[in-house]
């Protein structure tokens, strides 16, 4: 898995397209949050918050992540290096785990510099009374907001890399997963509005989606079935992953 994951690290930093990827998310955050008057964060009324990010966050991730993961499987399927991989001493989910936390790693790294959204917002917050200097950020909603972004993050990486396993070509891999990410996002949330379902099943429907799960741990409580909500959905993925490679080596097999 270590060999997977450093040969995944040096593969996008060694690419023009991944630095482009996490500027553009970058660029996107900074828009948004800064400059343009509909969403920035200035507008806050008395209230030190990253509300207006964290709202945003989860539509710059969908669009980032797959742009990351797209060429995990696809370049290798489409190489034929994916058979190169199968005559190592490799498992497929050692495979799929160096690609996984590789990718998870890079996502990290772009999430990072965002926090000196937290040290600017912490220090136009600031209060002086006299001598007294009060903080008046709401530290424990950022905190858990953060917490609920890298969960996310992590569960479209695992969409991600899942998409990527299907695909020969890397946009079709990240069109699939652009989709795949919007409709566990945002799909259920916007079925549970359909007055069809306004009698109970609403709800239920809404706790499918990955945003119900999200904006709970925003409020800055984490829950235990939010963490296994997020956990569930990354094992589901890797382990569709694991059928997907499975399948392929089967139909090659068969072909041979």
């Amino acid at each position: 898995m270590r060999s997977i994951f450093v040969k995944e690290l040096n593969s996008f930093f060694s690419s023009i397209v991944g630095y482009v990827a996490i500027l553009v998310f970058l660029v996107a955050c900074g828009l948004f949050i800064w400059v343009l008057p509909e969403s920035t964060i200035l507008r806050s009324d008395g209230y030190a918050t990253l509300d207006s990010f964290f709202n945003w966050a989860p539509w710059f991730l969908m669009l980032l992540i797959p742009a990351v993961t797209m060429r995990s499987f696809a370049d290798e399927f489409r190489s034929g290096t994916i058979e190169w991989l199968s005559t190592k001493p490799l498992t497929n989910t050692a495979i799929i785990g160096g690609k996984y936390l590789a990718s998870l790693v890079l996502v990290a790294f772009a999430l990072l510099p965002t926090l000196i959204y937290v040290y600017t917002i912490d220090n136009l917050s600031v209060i002086v009374m006299g001598k007294t200097v009060i903080h008046v950020i709401d530290g424990g909603g950022i905190a858990g907001s953060y917490f609920g972004l890298l969960f996310l993050a992590a569960s479209f990486t695992a969409v991600g890399i899942f998409c990527s396993s299907l695909a020969n070509n890397q946009i079709v891999g990240f069109l699939v997963a652009l989709f795949a990410c919007y409709l566990l996002y945002s799909g259920f949330d916007a079925l549970s509005r359909i007055p069809a379902f306004a009698e109970g099943i609403d709800y239920y429907l809404s706790m499918i989606g990955m945003a119900f799960h999200y904006n709970s741990i925003s409020r800055g409580l984490i829950d235990s079935r939010d963490v296994i909500y997020f956990l569930s959905v990354i094992l589901l993925f890797i382990s569709l992953t694991r059928l997907s490679l499975n399948s392929r080596r089967w139909d090659t097999a068969t072909q041979d």
